[in-house]
């Protein structure tokens, strides 16, 4: 079964290989058209991509509407992690679990330069806030749970059991850990995704490839309806030439994640409040790299976790889960909850951090779909795919919860409900046998190896970190720098160059210097890369996109809002 499975996947990924052109993204709302689409997609994070690309790729005529950059909310607040969700094992999710351990190989497969192996350290200590056993049987059902994980197209994605090490092996890989009541340690492994913006932004053009017409900053304003109080589309402000046009479309498929109820609201003929989204706050900091090339996973004082995450030679920490009540336009992250990760660390490890130590800090929040009694750490990551005609919106699907893990399974399940409202027979899904765009890669080591003996004009870190962001689009980018060595200057200290602000404008519709810095390139991902490199960048840009001396001054001010600490 297995044999055959990979040469299916061979045979369509060579023909889409050589089918493939430079994908440009652009903004079909600056169009004249009065198509109607079979669905009009409403939101741009990994969930509306994902429905996007599995719409498309079934052969429905598809139109994706983001009111502000592709994955610029949740989708960027994660924790850079693709996992089947170890804790929800507590939970009794079984079948959450195993679809998440699924997809989790499915992503490593078909987005294999953005997702890799990382080992994960779960310190055992005498007084542990829990069964042992407890844990210990949950680390066997996880492996068991992942029974296929070495089916991957790439051997160098393919995942170990858990191991049990010794307190000497342990205080060995990672001396920082606080030795008191220490026992042993736990080593499993889940996946990270090293650029989650960009592996959104994969899913974004995938469905371009397909035929799927996408636009960012367009914001929608009302719905349509005709005599039956049937919405047969939605008007739509382009917030970039402040504009409004109306999109015709068959069915709307709600993908506002946080904001889903917001447009539910919008949608109900009546203008009365219909549903509300529990959400959950994200937060996690980036430090100086305090541990090894590991996640150090910690329990805290109330039962939780939190983890410390090897990311660009620094550490990530986080994440917080808590619920938030409050209105998500409004949403920014809180001294308080920073100070309560760094809490965290200070209380269950034995390097310690204050708050000047904090290099960058982000947060966001999680659509839930669970029981509201329940805390938001216990409540589950499930998802739900809901017919709106129930509620007396028809013509209008939701999707709501889930996790990044299982957007693509999600996305899937999605058309199921999409066939029977559009009455027609879809074909079966291939989003689980091709490479994502950009992500033709067979052997992510051979890959490599060829990528630095092609580039040798440029530097080891620089042909690094493009070939592995980029993937087979890294090619577009080296042209360019060689095309023109101004932009082949290195503006940050993991090999960035000036060619990817060129690209990002040129073939990935970025609008603002926070598109530029915080989603298509790293080049502020890590915190303020500093005056000069953002001037560096703002030339470009500038240039590019016809900016004047005021604009300049919006979009830099509103960059380095993005890297002030609240006091």
């Amino acid at each position: 079964m297995h044999a055959e499975h990979n040469l299916f996947c061979i045979f369509f990924n060579f023909v889409k290989n050589h089918q493939t052109k430079t994908m440009i993204l652009q903004r079909f709302i600056e169009e004249d058209s009065d198509k109607i689409f079979d669905v009009i997609i409403v939101g741009g994070g990994i969930t509306g991509a994902a429905v996007a690309y599995a719409a498309a790729g079934r052969g429905l005529t598809v139109a994706l509407l983001e009111k502000k950059d592709y994955g610029g909310a949740t989708s960027a607040a994660t924790s850079k992690l693709i996992h089947g969700g170890l804790r929800y094992l507590a939970n009794m999710e079984f079948k959450l679990v195993r679809e998440s351990l699924q997809e989790r190989r499915i992503l490593g497969n078909i987005a294999p330069n953005f997702v890799y192996p990382l080992p994960f350290l779960f310190p055992s200590y005498k007084r542990w806030k829990g069964n042992i056993w407890k844990i210990t049987l949950g680390m066997f059902l996880y492996d068991a749970l992942s029974y296929d994980k070495k089916y991957t197209w790439d051997k160098s994605k393919q995942l170990p059991n858990h191991i049990t090490i010794s307190y000497k092996r342990t205080i060995e890989k990672e001396p920082n850990l606080i030795l008191k009541d220490l026992r042993n340690s736990i080593i499993f492994y889940d996946y990270q995704s090293i650029f989650p913006e960009r592996l959104t932004l994969s899913f974004i053009k995938s469905a371009a490839e397909y035929g799927a017409k996408v636009s960012n900053y367009s914001e929608v304003e009302d719905f349509i309806y005709d005599s039956e109080k049937k919405i047969t589309g939605v008007n739509v402000k382009d917030t970039l030439l402040n504009k409004t046009k109306l999109i015709k479309g068959n069915l709307i498929i709600n993908c506002g994640g946080t904001w889903a109820d917001k447009i539910l609201n919008l949608a109900s003929n009546d203008k009365s409040p219909v549903h509300k989204v529990k959400r959950s706050e994200g937060i996690h900091i980036i430090t100086e790299k305090i541990t090894g090339d590991h996640v150090v996973s910690l329990q805290k004082s109330d039962g939780g976790h939190m983890m410390i995450m090897p990311w660009r030679n620094h550490s990530l920490i986080g994440t917080t889960d808590k619920e938030y009540e409050g209105n998500p336009d409004d949403y920014s992250v809180s001294k308080e909850s920073l100070e309560e990760v760094i809490n965290a660390v200070n209380e269950n490890f034995g390097k310690k951090i204050s708050y000047s130590d904090i290099k960058h800090a982000y947060g966001g929040l999680r659509p839930l779909v669970d029981d509201q009694t329940k805390g938001s750490y216990q409540s589950s990551r499930k998802y739900e795919v809901y017919d709106n005609a129930k509620d007396g919106i028809k013509g209008m699907i939701t999707v709501e919860g889930g996790k990044y893990t299982t957007s693509r399974s999600l996305a899937t399940e999605v058309m199921k409900l999409v066939a029977s409202k559009l009455n027609k027979n879809l074909s079966e899904t291939v989003s689980d046998n091709l490479y994502l765009s950009g992500c033709e890669i067979r052997d992510m080591k051979q890959y490599m190896i060829k990528q630095h003996l092609n580039y040798t004009d440029f530097g080891k870190d620089t042909i690094e970190f493009v070939s592995r962001n980029y993937g087979t689009d890294s090619k577009i980018i080296f042209q360019i720098a060689r095309n023109n060595p101004e932009y082949a200057e290195v503006i940050t200290r993991d090999g960035e160059i000036l060619a990817e602000i060129v690209y990002a404008i040129k073939y990935e519709s970025a609008k603002t210097l926070k598109d530029i810095m915080l989603r298509r390139t790293g080049t502020g991902t890590l915190g303020n890369p500093g005056k000069d490199a953002i001037d560096k960048i703002i030339k470009v840009a500038a240039e590019m996109l016809n900016w004047d001396s005021e604009r300049i001054k919006e979009e830099y001010d509103s960059l380095i809002k993005v890297y002030e600490l609240p006091k």
